[in-house]
């Protein structure tokens, strides 16, 4: 058995004299479920499938909000077309960015004078910086908040498992050959922090023919359904390699999106 090193914040037991790092939200803000979407590592689409999680939630008239945790890699405000910076309310609180279709968005680059200003910035400072996105931002009501989370398994993601009330996640991965070791990072960091996984969405999984409709797999045969095996995963999807994704991503017009691709990963959502 291993002695107690009275760090709270990096162990995963259940004690009484564990500490709470849940950060409280402002007596301006309900926000009711948070949903985590991670990835082991970058470039996997993450912040493409929080946009469409987030669209198709609210189409489903249910009022949604993205909280944007990726600070040094921020794109969520260019997904949706969003140029204004956010407005401070009384000195103390920020007000969120409303998009077309009435979704509630925080993001550093919603702060900056030049979205292309890259932030410089040691962990602890961005760390902070997500805390102060949950506790000094006025969400309102918010049925469902999406945080985009930067990959990996650092700082940010901790400090959004112990800070935030996540009620569940969803991992994204591309079809690789290592995919079930990048999975099964971001899997088991959820399961020492008793947060379940939701689903398993394999990005850029396939090409679809425009003529004959056949799935075409470019990156080799998918071991997504394998890997969700592994992992006791229940729910998978599969986003194919659509121009349309971005071109839509490049307007800021992903609210624009169609297709059936998340809706069991938002059926799942809402079964919580």
């Amino acid at each position: 058995m291993s002695e107690c090193s009275h760090n709270c914040s990096s162990c995963n037991k259940d004690c009484s004299e564990r500490k709470d790092f849940k950060e409280k939200q402002n007596e301006l803000s309900n926000i009711k479920k948070v949903i985590g979407i991670v990835s082991g590592k970058g470039g996997v689409g993450k912040s493409l499938v929080t946009s469409m999680l987030s669209v198709l939630t609210k189409r489903k008239g249910l009022k949604t909000a993205i909280l944007d945790a990726d600070i040094t890699g921020p794109s969520i405000p260019k997904l949706f077309g969003l140029n204004k910076r956010a407005e401070a309310m009384d000195d103390k609180f920020l007000l969120p960015v409303i998009s077309k279709s009435g979704i509630e968005v925080m993001s550093i680059n919603l702060l900056l004078e030049n979205e292309n200003d890259p932030v410089v910035w040691r962990g602890p400072v961005i760390a902070g910086a997500v805390k102060q996105f949950w506790t000094d931002v006025v969400w309102n009501e918010v049925d469902y908040m999406f945080v985009d989370m930067p990959p990996g398994t650092g700082d940010v993601p901790l400090t959004v498992f112990q800070s935030l009330p996540v009620d569940g996640i969803v991992v994204v991965a591309s079809p690789q050959e290592l995919v079930s070791m990048i999975v099964g990072k971001a899997v088991k960091m959820a399961n020492m922090m008793n947060i379940p996984v939701i689903a398993l969405v394999e990005n850029m999984s396939y090409f679809e023919c425009p003529d004959c409709k056949k799935k075409i797999e470019i990156f080799g045969q998918s071991k997504v359904d394998k890997t969700a095996s592994e992992f006791g995963i229940k729910n998978v999807a599969k986003l194919p390699i659509n121009p349309e994704f971005a071109t839509l991503a490049d307007n800021g017009n992903i609210e624009e999106f169609t297709g059936e691709y998340l809706d069991n990963v938002v059926d799942a959502i809402l079964s919580i």
